[in-house]
């Protein structure tokens, strides 16, 4: 069973493999146009996602790390099908199901959920993540990172799929790779977001390259970058860390709307 990887923008993904197709942090904005993230601040996005809404293939889920306006958009909420299930947080779900998205699932740390196809089936843990240092972690929306594991029919992993979600460097991130030494994807949001300008809220270039060297996926894809003001850490700064800790060789960059092929047990390396 062979599949695909695309990357959308922000931290917008489409991950088809084993009979699924799963959609990650849905954010379709236009270039323009304005996230709103709480207490009255926003931030204009500055690009175009690669595709439109309206033009993605039927889901099977969305995976969701958080209910922010970078990853979950009026865009979406209007366009999305309200019958998708949406895998997220406990408080996440809880708000998605008031405002009709009845088949949201609400994971703690470490607890799963399965999807089933006659393919197989994936499974998805949600897995621990820290969106913001101290007491300031209140200010944002509760987050989780999550592994997908697709399963084949007879219950063997093929491929792990981890997704980090908007995450600092945590002493509880590296219960992980303890839990699933052998990942073979990781896609690592970046960007250095900033709240308010000051502090810290996701991981910049250098943090990055240590996120990955404790991780330790065999291949990693950078998203979440550039796409809004509030990231200060560009693209090059994580390319700069990641070759100073000789893991550039793990990397895969892609371009907005870029396709690579997943194998099992591999991201297509071109």
């Amino acid at each position: 069973m062979r599949g695909s990887l695309r990357f959308i923008g922000n931290a917008t993904t489409l991950i088809r493999y084993n009979g699924f197709t799963l959609l990650t942090d849905p954010n379709f904005l236009r270039r323009g146009q304005r996230a709103y993230l709480g207490y009255g601040l926003s931030t204009r996005r500055l690009t175009d996602p690669a595709v439109r809404i309206a033009d993605l293939p039927p889901l099977d889920a969305v995976v969701l790390t958080h209910l922010h306006g970078d990853h979950w958009d009026r865009v979406t909420h209007r366009g999305l099908d309200r019958a998708t299930p949406i895998i997220t947080t406990g408080l996440a779900a809880r708000s998605l199901r008031r405002r009709g998205f009845r088949r949201s699932v609400g994971l703690a740390e470490w607890q799963q959920h399965e999807l089933r196809s006659p393919y197989g089936s994936v499974v998805i843990t949600a897995l621990p993540a820290k969106h913001a240092p101290g007491p300031a972690e209140a200010l944002l929306p509760a987050v989780i990172g999550t592994m997908l594991e697709f399963r084949n029919r007879k219950e063997r992993v093929e491929l792990r799929v981890h997704v980090s979600g908007d995450t600092l460097l945590d002493r509880r991130l590296a219960a992980i790779p303890r839990r699933f030494p052998e990942i073979d994807v990781a896609i690592v949001h970046l960007g250095g977001a900033r709240l308010l300008g000051t502090l810290l809220v996701t991981l910049d270039g250098e943090h990055g390259a240590s996120w990955v060297a404790l991780i330790n996926p065999h291949a990693v894809v950078p998203v979440h970058y550039a796409d809004y003001p509030v990231f200060s850490s560009p693209l090059d700064d994580f390319r700069h860390h990641i070759e100073q800790a000789g893991l550039a060789d793990r990397v895969v960059y892609l371009d907005r709307g870029e396709t690579r092929e997943l194998a099992p047990h591999h991201l297509v390396r071109r």
